[in-house]
């Protein structure tokens, strides 16, 4: 923690003295004052949040919280022809839902709102009048239809496309005539071409010449809204920005950004970039795959915290981290520390979320209140589920019960990595009576299966024992040798009594988990298919439609004698 402390000295010094000396000013209202730390998030309403953005999000939000700051959330929507409806108000719902709410947002307010670019136009304008009087910017006239030759010839000859940069060499007379005749103009921003020297917080110091990657920028487009690079460090100047905790990609651009900072005499927030997030093959994580979305993972049941440490435990930023352990937000704003952040591109690994998520779940199991909560989905999901096949109010009484579905979820807790799992069909016969059962595929044995399970039915109706996994897979052994069946053969016929699976859970679990009204339920279930269907039991015959070897076996009846 002194280290985190002495490195947040260190970092802020520069930028704190330039607070100190400016003031910042709202939207038309009184100039203020604002101290502190100050972060923001400040994402494109054009979709889904995604985890990319999320972790740039939370890493924003635990610096700002760690150094008692402030967490802003700005919605950067110039680019008018790619936005998506209500995507801005779903952004904000994800953070809030996540646990990292802004302080300062377009829902919340604030002083120096407002939060959406496009509604903050009028103050662009000022600002870019600023660079064109003070010769730093300069309007260009050239048509799409030229900037489009440029970039094909660019390429045709293998160069890096890129903007000629004619227009700033123009005449006052030539700027004249062409004001004159009314061309359309757009404003760019004249580039050093000079390497421009900065210290990033995670990777350290860097220089890179932003004249050599493009031609001069365009800072304000023809239509009046600015272009983002000169939007974002308007904006982060005016709302007292002192930190920037941004994705990797963004590394290019900042030397473009440290010289329109310098046009306009202002200091510029100390600046550090976030490492890629690939997938697990080690392609790039993409905004189109689906199941990135952190919309997906809350509709798919797992938990905000889980979804968090997830994305720290790739990401790294603290010491000693143990992914067996399920940091809740507090700690992870008390353990957060800005020089632990990896400058190397981190591998999504899903298993680590499933675990957080089955972490997060037994977390809940020992919460009253939150156990309250699990139960609410859990019914909420069984009814939508299972909407026609528990009709009866007396099956919702048994299957919604607060008692059962506790047990069920004590009983499965470290079978699931989240709610939706007992969903799967290999639960399903532990919230209603089997719809089939594959008689076919019922174990061969020397006596008539049905004649088994009711034996097993009677053994447990009079059983007085505790209804135990233990008792039973003992009652059930004994209803073996008593047959001289042998232990795995009979415990496959239990299994497919009362599952309908093939596979599953120990057959002492199953049966106790459903308690022993529902277990001679789904036993009588299964004699009553077994009896109605076309196979049955026949000494002498081999599984299958004709006699064979010796021993018992399954036979359509008719076929067979």
């Amino acid at each position: 923690m002194m280290l985190h402390q002495a490195l947040l000295r260190r970092i802020t010094a520069h930028c704190c003295a330039s607070h100190s000396r400016h003031c910042i000013r709202s939207f038309r209202a009184s100039s203020c004052c604002l101290d502190g730390v100050r972060v923001r998030f400040a994402p494109s309403p054009t979709g889904y949040l995604h985890l990319g953005g999320l972790r740039t999000a939370l890493y924003n939000f635990l610096f700002a919280k760690a150094n008692n700051g402030k967490f802003i959330l700005r919605i950067e929507d110039t680019d008018q022809s790619r936005l998506v409806p209500q995507a801005s108000e779903r952004l904000e719902e994800m953070l809030v839902w996540a646990k990292i709410p802004p302080d300062e947002s377009p829902e919340v307010g604030g002083p120096v709102g407002p939060y959406m670019q496009s509604q903050r136009l009028h103050l662009y304008q000022e600002y870019v009048k600023r660079l064109l009087e003070n010769g730093t910017a300069y309007k260009c006239y050239c048509s799409n239809r030229r900037l489009n030759w440029l970039r094909n010839d660019a390429i045709r000859r293998n160069e890096v496309p890129k903007y000629d940069n004619r227009c700033r060499h123009l005449s006052q007379k030539q700027i004249e005539e062409l004001e004159g005749k009314g061309t359309e103009s757009c404003i760019r921003f004249k580039l050093d071409a000079v390497k421009e020297p900065f210290k990033d917080v995670i990777y350290g110091s860097l220089a890179n010449s932003a004249a050599e990657q493009e031609g001069d920028p365009v800072i304000m487009k023809a239509d009046g809204f600015p272009t983002y690079h000169f939007a974002n460090v308007v904006d982060d100047h005016l709302m007292g920005i002192t930190h920037v905790l941004r994705g990797v990609e963004w590394q290019v651009s900042t030397p473009k950004h440290l010289q329109l900072y310098r046009a306009f005499g202002w200091n510029p927030p100390v600046i550090g970039h976030l490492p890629l997030i690939l997938n697990r093959d080690g392609s790039k994580l993409s905004k189109r795959q689906g199941d990135v979305h952190i919309e997906h993972y809350r509709a798919q049941g797992y938990a905000a915290e889980a979804v968090l440490n997830f994305v720290t435990d790739i990401g790294g930023g603290f010491e000693g981290r143990d992914s067996r352990q399920l940091l809740s937000v507090e700690e992870l704003i008390k353990k957060f520390d800005v020089s632990r952040i990896t400058k190397n591109s981190c591998r999504l690994d899903m298993e680590k979320l499933y675990r957080y998520n089955q972490l997060s779940l037994h977390k809940c199991l020992e919460d009253s209140s939150e156990v309250k909560m699990l139960l609410a989905q859990l019914r909420d999901l069984l009814r939508k589920t299972y909407r026609e096949r528990l009709h009866s109010s007396t099956a919702q009484e048994k299957v919604l019960g607060t008692d059962y579905l506790t047990q069920v979820l004590e009983w499965s807790k470290d079978r699931i990595t989240c709610l939706q799992d007992l969903l799967q069909p290999e639960f399903s016969y532990v919230w209603v009576v089997p719809d089939q059962l594959p008689v076919s595929r019922l174990p061969a044995m020397s006596c008539s299966h049905a004649k088994v399970l009711r034996r097993v039915e009677d053994l447990i109706a009079s059983n007085t024992d505790s209804f135990t996994k233990e008792n039973i897979a003992r009652l059930v052994k004994s209803v073996g040798k008593e047959y001289k069946l042998k232990t795995p053969v009979i415990m496959k016929l239990m299994r497919m009594a009362v599952s309908g699976l093939t596979e599953g859970p120990p057959v002492g679990e199953m049966l106790a988990v459903l308690g022993k009204e529902a277990a001679l339920e789904r036993i009588q279930h299964a004699v009553r298919l077994i009896q109605s269907s076309n196979y049955e039991w026949v000494p002498g015959v081999s599984r299958g439609l004709c006699p064979a070897s010796r021993g018992g076996g399954l036979a359509p009846a008719v076929a067979c004698s």
